[in-house]
């Protein structure tokens, strides 16, 4: 199975920017932990991770016109930082594997498969 896993917001870390170096690097080595985990762990991979940087722009449609922002899509306390894809077998090893992660608060869905049409 895939499943994505949502970095949203620092949890019970300070803001990166209020982070020293050492906290940074510890936050960093966490995440080379956690791939070296998913590495060792049998049946499992990350198809890809990044952190995000900047606002986000936000497309919406309403009444059938189009607007273009820049910002959140919604007001939140929580903010998207980052993301992995990951395949599991199961969603219990992929929780047992984000224990090695930074204390974030994280979001885990399945991804549904898409069958394309010939």
């Amino acid at each position: 199975m895939k499943f994505v896993v949502l970095l949203m917001s620092e949890g019970e870390m300070p803001a990166w920017d209020r982070q020293t170096p050492e906290q940074q690097a510890a936050a960093m080595q966490r995440h080379d932990d956690f791939g070296a985990a998913c590495r060792d762990r049998d049946g499992v991979s990350i198809l890809a991770g990044e952190a995000l940087d900047g606002l986000p722009t936000v497309v919406r449609v309403r009444g059938g016109e189009r607007s273009v922002t820049e910002g959140p899509y919604a007001e939140a306390v929580e903010q998207l930082g980052g993301f992995y894809l990951i395949e599991s077998p199961d969603l219990q090893t992929l929780l047992e594997l984000t224990e090695a992660l930074p204390p974030y608060d994280l979001q885990i869905s399945p991804v549904g498969e898409v069958d394309a049409a010939p």
